[in-house]
C-alpha cells in the first residue's frame, strides 16, 4: 500500500520545478514528484576497495593508496643464497639509485631477489622458536658477536658530551670515527686468506650499518644496509643457511642492542620517520623476526602486546614483544595515538598474517622508498644491473 504523501512537499517539489528551471534529471525518492538532484552516477568499473586474493592479471592503474599498495604485492619468498664463483674481482661499492625508475630496476633484478629472499630466509630461521632455544654457533657467528660487543664497549668509553640539544649528541662522531677506523680490522677478523680482497667490498655496507655521523640520524636504510653486510657475507660463504638463526637470535639481537644504546647515549635522530604513521622511528626488521617468532603461540595473539603483564615477562624472549616494550618506555601518552600502525598491527587474528604483511610492507615502505634506497649501496656481490 501506498504511504501517504506530503501535500506540501509535493507543492514545494512541484514550485521548484516550474518553467524557470530547468527539465529535472531525477525523481524524489520520497514522494516520486521530480526534483533538481543530479542522477547519481554509474557504478564504477574499477571499484576503490580491492580484495586481498584481487587477480594477479589485469590489474587496474596502481594505487596511490599505501594499503592498497601493500595489499597488492606479493608475499616475499625465501630464497636460496647465490654463492660468488672464485676466483673473483672486487670492488668498492657505489650508490646507483637516484629516482624511482632505478628503484623499479634494482627490483627487477636477481640482486634484489635474491637480497630479499635471504631476508626471508632469516625471518624462517626464527619460526615459532625464542631468542633463548639453542643454536649452531660457528666461528663466524662468535667472530660477529665479538665484533659487535667491541662497538658496545666503545659507547662506555665515549661518554655523551654535555648539550642541550634534543638530538645529535656530537660525542656520536667519535664514536663512528673509532668505528671505521677499526671497520678493515674486523673485516679480516672474518674472511680467510683467499677473500681477504673482499674487505674493499665489505667495509662501506658495515660502516653505514650504523648512522650517519655527519647527521647524527639513524633509520631503517642503516638497518638494511647491516642486512646487506650479513648477505655479503653469505654470498662469501662466510656464513651459512644453517648459521640463520644464530644470525637473528644472537646477531642481530646484539647488533638490536648496540643500536637502543647509542640511540639512548647520543640521541640519534630518526632518519626519515614518518611520524605517528611509521611502524618505528629507527627499526622495521625485528618486528618481521619478531611476528616470526611468535607463530602458532598457544597463548600469545597480537592482541598481547597491550598486556603489560606479557611485555615484561616475555620481551627478553621474543623480539616483537622487545620492540614494543622499548616504544612505550620511551614514547609518552596513548599507545594508540603515538603508535597507531602497531595499533592497528594488534588487531590482526593470527602472528602467520602480521609476518606475511610486514614482509610485505617492509618491501614497499622501505625498499621502494628512494628517499632511503638512495643510500643503497652496489659492487660485484650486491650488483646493479644497467
Amino acid at each position: 500500500m501506498e504511504p501517504p504523501q506530503d501535500d506540501d512537499h509535493r507543492r514545494r517539489c512541484h514550485e521548484e520545478h516550474s518553467p524557470q528551471f530547468p527539465p529535472p534529471p531525477s525523481s524524489c525518492a520520497k514522494c516520486g514528484g521530480p526534483t533538481c538532484s543530479p542522477t547519481p552516477p554509474p557504478p564504477s568499473s574499477t571499484p576503490s576497495y580491492i580484495p586481498i586474493r584481487f587477480p594477479a592479471v589485469n590489474l587496474p592503474t596502481p594505487p596511490a593508496n599505501i594499503k592498497e599498495t601493500i595489499i597488492r604485492t606479493p608475499v616475499p619468498q625465501s630464497e636460496k643464497v647465490e654463492l660468488i664463483t672464485l676466483p673473483h674481482q672486487f670492488t668498492a661499492p657505489s650508490k646507483k639509485i637516484r629516482s624511482q625508475d632505478d628503484v623499479a630496476r634494482f627490483h627487477s633484478s636477481p640482486s634484489f631477489r635474491n637480497f630479499l629472499g635471504f631476508v626471508v630466509s632469516c625471518s624462517e630461521s626464527m619460526k615459532s622458536r625464542k631468542i633463548s632455544y639453542p643454536c649452531h654457533m660457528s666461528p663466524a657467528a662468535e667472530t660477529l658477536l665479538s665484533i659487535l660487543q667491541k662497538l658496545v664497549d666503545c659507547v662506555d668509553e665515549i661518554p655523551p658530551a654535555p648539550q642541550s640539544a634534543r638530538y645529535g649528541n656530537v660525542s656520536y662522531r667519535v664514536w663512528h670515527e673509532r668505528m671505521c677506523s677499526d671497520a678493515e680490522g674486523f673485516m679480516l677478523m672474518l674472511l680467510p686468506p683467499h677473500l681477504r680482497d673482499a674487505a674493499v667490498e665489505l667495509v662501506p655496507y658495515f660502516t653505514d650499518s650504523f648512522g650517519n655521523s655527519s647527521r647524527i640520524d639513524y633509520g631503517t636504510g642503516h638497518e638494511t644496509n647491516f642486512a646487506a653486510w650479513l648477505y655479503c657475507l653469505a654470498r662469501l660463504d662466510i656464513v651459512r643457511e644453517e648459521d640463520y638463526q644464530a644470525l637473528v637470535s644472537r646477531v642481530f639481537v646484539k647488533y638490536l642492542d648496540l643500536m637502543r644504546k647509542l640511540q639512548l647515549t647520543y640521541s640519534l635522530e630518526p632518519a626519515g620517520s614518518h611520524g605517528v604513521w611509521g611502524l618505528d622511528d629507527y627499526h622495521f626488521l625485528p618486528y618481521v623476526f619478531g611476528s616470526s617468532q611468535l607463530i602458532d603461540h598457544k597463548y600469545m595473539k597480537p592482541k598481547s602486546i597491550h598486556n603489560e603483564d606479557i611485555l615484561d615477562n616475555f620481551s627478553n624472549e621474543y623480539l616483537y614483544l622487545t620492540c614494543i616494550a622499548f616504544v612505550k618506555k620511551v614514547k609518552k601518552g596513548l599507545f594508540a595515538e603515538h603508535s597507531p600502525m602497531l595499533d592497528d598491527i594488534s588487531g590482526v587474528p593470527n602472528w602467520n598474517k602480521v609476518n606475511s604483511g610486514l614482509l610485505k610492507m617492509y618491501r614497499v615502505e622501505v625498499m621502494e622508498k628512494v628517499p632511503i634506497m638512495q643510500h643503497f649501496l652496489f659492487g660485484s656481490i650486491i650488483k646493479w644491473v644497467d
